[in-house]
Formats: C-alpha cells, structure tokens, sequence
C-alpha cells in the first residue's frame, strides 16, 4: 500500500549545541547507531522500500551511513581487519533493496514545508512521515500499525502517545472521539496547550500516514508567526474542512530524543537492555552505588 516514507532531516538541532555545530542530530549515536537508522529499520521492517531524505545543505551526509564506503573497505582490507569488515557487510545486507534519495530544503521553514520539497517524488500516492528523533521499542513497526488503518480507511492516520499531564505543554495535544481499542476520531489540535486547556492526555508521536490530497492542504497552510509551515496546522485544516482524521494509540515504548535530556535517557534505557552490552553495563552501575 505505502511505498514511500519521507524523513525530514534538515532542522537545526539546536537543542543539542554545540553537538549539532559539526553534526546532523540524526547522526546523534543512540546506544550503537545513529538516530536516523532506527526510523529506516522501522521503514524497512513495515515493508516500505523508498526512502526520501528532506535534507539542508550542511545535512546532504546523512544519507551516506546507507551507502556502501568502499574507500574504507579498500583500507580495511589492506588491514586485513576481517572482522570489521564483516561488521559493515552485515550493516549493508540489511538494508539491501531499500532505495534511498533525497530533496533539498535550503531554510529550514517547517515539517510541513518540509514535506513539501518531496512533493513531486511522491508522484500523487500516499506516503507515510517519520521523524528520526521520536525512536519506537515495539514488535510491530509504529509505522506498519499506522499503515494497517490507513489501508481500510484511506484516510490521514496520526501516530498517537499518551504522556502525563504535566507535560502536556512541551505537545501536540489532540481532542478525540474514541471509535474503537486504540483508535480515535481526531476532533481538535492544540500546540503546546496549558495543562487545563488540553482536550487529553493523547500528544502526537512523530508518525503519520497520508494520502495524496495532504499535498493540497499543506500547500495552503499558511506560515505561522515564525515563518512555517507546520504540519499540524495543515491537519487542523482537514478537519476544519470536515475530513476525518484518524488517531491511532501506538503499541511499544516511545523513546523521545528530541532534546538533550530526552535522548540521555532513551541512550541508558536502551543501553541497559542491550543483548550484547546490557548486562556488563547493569552490573558497572551497581558497582557505583
């Protein structure tokens, strides 16, 4: 059904500097790789073969950790380092047959312009949004999940979490009719709410499956007061227009690391429960209590 997911990479991180002078936060090291490969593992696993990077000029890279390094391979062969050969051998098996390119966003104006860029790469079919710092520990794909509503509805699905009150504020908090076990009529979107204001305890996640006509809605999004284009703004549009919006509950665990605190914790979460790493790492911190 969804043959392509786009990646909008091209913000400036600014919530992780002066890291982010010298690197794409989506190159950030989540325990033993980067940010940006849990998504496209996430994409590959739910079936979708087409990658599209929204990149900045000082970002082009990032595409380059699925590529084959040759140079590197010619070096280590000369070292007959066999064993970190077969390291990157196994890396470039797993995501054999996955196309990945990528569009430029020169400023970076919005998720939603973001989208945008890739508008004529998604040649007028559905396409499924993720955003490589919201990171998923789930035996489904989040994105598959996602997928397998739109697939009856063919309708705009939203990835939902709930998260506590008190952080209400730092979301997107949506007002919803429930339908079914996990599922929800999205009736109202509001940014970042006060604690009393927000219509639930249900945020976006940082996963949506869209179909074609999203183009048309976020094209006449207009800017917000700091000159973007925000892809909630364009799905309060829909629903203004009476289209439905589906929410979907997401199944796992949400590993934001969308700021530096976020990710320190995502990085020991994951870390501890390493299969190869965990217990080494378990018994040193009970050693330092």
């Amino acid at each position: 059904m969804i043959k392509r997911a786009i990646l909008p990479v091209a913000g400036l991180g600014t919530r992780f500097l002066p890291l982010t002078k010298i690197l794409a936060k989506e190159l950030l090291p989540l325990v033993d790789a980067p940010l940006v490969r849990y998504a496209v593992k996430e994409v590959k696993d739910a079936g979708i073969n087409q990658i599209i990077f929204v990149v900045s000029d000082n970002k082009a890279n990032i595409p380059d950790y699925f590529k084959k390094n040759q140079r590197l391979e010619n070096i280590l062969k000369r070292c007959n380092k066999k064993e970190l050969l077969e390291i990157l051998k196994k890396e470039e098996e797993e995501f054999k047959g996955m196309s990945f390119s990528s569009v430029l966003q020169e400023v970076p104006r919005g998720d939603g312009d973001a989208v945008l860029k890739a508008k004529k790469q998604i040649k007028k079919e559905p396409f499924a949004v993720l955003f490589a710092d919201d990171v998923f520990e789930s035996e489904v794909p989040p994105i598959g999940q996602l997928e397998k509503v739109f697939s009856t509805s063919k309708k705009l699905v939203v990835g939902l979490k709930r998260v506590p009150r008190e952080r209400l504020s730092y979301y997107g908090v949506v007002g919803v009719e429930r339908i079914a076990n996990r599922m929800y009529k999205i009736k109202e979107i509001k940014e970042k709410p006060n604690i009393n204001e927000a219509p639930s305890d249900l945020v976006f996640a940082g996963r949506c499956i869209c179909p074609p006509e999203f183009i048309h809605y976020i094209e006449n999004t207009p800017p917000n007061k700091k000159g973007e284009v925000i892809l909630a703004d364009a799905f309060k549009k829909m629903i203004e227009d009476g289209k439905i919006v589906y929410g979907y509950e997401i199944v796992g665990e949400w590993l934001e690391c969308g700021n530096m605190a976020a990710w320190l914790k995502s990085n020991l979460y994951l870390t501890l429960r390493h299969p190869k790493y965990g217990k080494e790492l378990r018994e040193w911190v009970k050693k330092m209590n």
